[in-house]
């Protein structure tokens, strides 16, 4: 476990670029031909079929500029950001949305987006 929370956040920012690019993956192949990188950029910030990653796409900019602000990162800024993983990966009944719906297909769908959200889900267990 990481002692300081700059650790625990930059721990919690890679498990969840690794979920994110890992659901960026599956939902690419589903789609099909995405062309070249400029192209497959274009696709994920504008077509309907990605938009649904959009807000996981906000909370990874919201922990980079957490982790690069000069003032550092305290418990209370950690535990933040944790909440913030926490409610935009909430599975329960109750959630309900379009990316609930579409990252539980993802997690039953594929091996790697579940591997993904269990380390993640570690991660935010040990912080």
């Amino acid at each position: 476990m990481h002692s300081d929370p700059r650790s625990q956040l930059t721990s919690l920012s890679l498990a969840l670029r690794t979920l994110h690019k890992t659901l960026v993956e599956s939902e690419s192949q589903r789609f099909g031909e995405v062309g070249n990188a400029f192209e497959h950029l274009q696709l994920l910030a504008t077509h309907p079929q990605f938009a649904w990653l959009h807000p996981l796409s906000a909370l990874l900019v919201e922990l980079d500029e957490r982790l690069s602000d000069k003032g550092g990162v305290d418990a209370a800024a950690l535990q933040s950001c944790k909440t913030r993983i926490e409610e935009q990966l909430a599975l329960g009944p109750e959630e309900e949305g379009e990316f609930t719906q579409k990252y539980r297909d993802a997690l039953q769908a594929s091996t790697e987006v579940a591997a993904a959200h269990g380390t993640l889900r570690q991660r935010l267990a040990a912080s």
